[in-house]
């Protein structure tokens, strides 16, 4: 008899040969039923790891799961409101297997709890059932403070901020607020309606949005100290592509996973091409290759990665999900040149790659073979190999030599002052919870220096 307790409830989903014709959510979401079967299966221990180990901003999952249990679905979203201001972004793109639902005492003896899952059914709940609004703005203290970059920190900062009474601005560049949430995650695991809801949230709160405000053009850090505001947090992100750095990149048809994926998100614009290669083995190079088998006209779509798929670093829900939906993996390879003819990409040469026994750190570097070289009939390619950060217009601010902002770690305050960071812009590309866990303490530290 199997025991259903360790049998976790499946999340209903488009049908694979379905959801390719379309950028609607691949995952539907729990019924009320689904939601409070799952949530029976916590075993309310003692430690909750989950939660002191698995969760970057300390979300009460405990108490939250048990308020499902209790059907009591309004209570369940305002015990996560007090430590996220993202609960329907979060429980659809954060790893969860490797963080909350990583450390579930349940997943020792069978399926952890899909911890995830529910905190995505609790905020779609209170969406649909209590306007979406989570909480009227605070009484103002009439201190002004300024967030640079509308990513997963920035947001998390401000929402924290705007809690505490202080008048916030968030500038950036582009257009849309949401950052790598807006132009970097498609629609069919992030539905732009959904983001907006959870913007609205912040608007209640009182955030002011200034879109289409770029640092180092529209404004520096002494022009926001001049106009009043006592402190600036800086969250912009990680979006400078690495580039492949071999020969033919410069041809037609060569793509950074960034712009394919900000053109295909905000500007429905798809490159025209019927076999797409994308090279990488992260969760941008799954969105990627997920997007690129919904592009019209694609036939072919190959991820293409110089480790096994035991080293792949992208959540294996994501991989799994890709090849349900006809990308081809192809492992141990790596990529020599783009081939071109008429300044078009026409093919991309390969070379398999063997694995090194593991080095002091544990990690097995891959290494040529001999006379292995092939090419890969394509006429597109996608670079999803990583990225950087860009503060060069972050004036007095300190950074590293790729570019990353240097920060007191306990406090998260630069190297000028009244000026705090964190996020991908201090440690590189991580987890949008990771990015607001930073946010969020950062708040927390530019409140202690604002209230001096």
């Amino acid at each position: 008899m199997i025991n259903m307790s360790k049998v976790k409830t499946r999340m209903p989903e488009q049908d694979p040969q379905v959801r390719v014709g379309n950028f609607d959510e691949v995952a539907t979401g729990y019924t009320e039923e689904m939601a409070v079967k799952e949530a029976l299966r916590c075993l309310k221990c003692r430690e909750h790891p989950c939660m002191t180990k698995g969760c970057p901003i300390s979300n009460r999952i405990p108490d939250f799961i048990e308020k499902i249990t209790e059907c009591e679905f309004e209570e369940a979203y305002q015990i996560l409101n007090e430590t996220t201001s993202l609960p329907a972004v979060c429980g659809r793109v954060c790893p969860q297997y490797l963080q909350c639902e990583g450390k579930c005492v349940r997943g020792e003896k069978g399926r952890p709890v899909a911890i995830g899952a529910l905190e995505r059914f609790v905020a779609d709940w209170h969406r649909h059932h209590a306007d979406g609004v989570s909480a009227e703005a605070a009484e103002s203290n009439g201190v002004k403070a300024a967030v640079i970059g509308s990513g997963p920190a920035g947001l998390a900062c401000a929402g924290e901020l705007a809690k505490k009474g202080y008048t916030v601005t968030v500038f950036d560049k582009n257009v849309l607020p949401g950052g790598v949430l807006s132009y970097g995650i498609p629609n069919f695991r992030l539905p732009g309606e959904i983001l907006q809801n959870e913007l609205d949230s912040l608007k209640a709160l009182g955030v002011i949005f200034e879109n289409g405000k770029e640092l180092g053009k529209d404004f520096t850090i002494e022009s926001l100290k001049s106009e009043g505001f006592k402190s600036v947090f800086i969250g912009n992100g990680a979006g400078n592509s690495i580039r492949l750095e071999i020969p033919g990149q410069e041809l037609s048809g060569v793509l950074a996973a960034s712009a394919f994926l900000f053109d295909v998100n905000l500007s429905n614009k798809y490159p025209s091409a019927e076999k797409i290669a994308v090279i990488g083995g992260g969760n941008v190079a799954m969105d990627a290759c997920r997007a690129a088998v919904r592009v019209p006209g694609a036939k072919k779509v190959y991820v293409v990665y110089r480790r096994s798929a035991a080293e792949m670093p992208a959540d294996p829900a994501e991989v799994h999900e890709a090849e349900a939906e006809g990308v081809e993996f192809i492992y141990l390879t790596g990529t020599v040149e783009v081939i071109g003819a008429e300044g078009k990409v026409t093919g991309l040469k390969c070379q398999k790659m063997a694995l090194t026994e593991p080095d002091a750190s544990g990690r097995r570097k891959p290494v040529p073979v001999p006379d292995s070289e092939f090419v890969l009939d394509v006429d597109c390619i996608i670079e999803a190999i990583g990225s950087g950060s860009d503060n060069e217009c972050a004036d007095g601010v300190d950074t590293s030599e790729k570019g990353y902002i240097i920060v007191d770690t306990d406090t998260f305050a630069t190297s000028c002052e009244g000026v705090f960071a964190g996020g991908d812009t201090v440690t590189g590309p991580k987890t949008v919870i990771a990015a607001m866990g930073a946010g969020r303490k950062a708040a927390a530290s530019m409140i202690e220096y604002m209230e001096k």
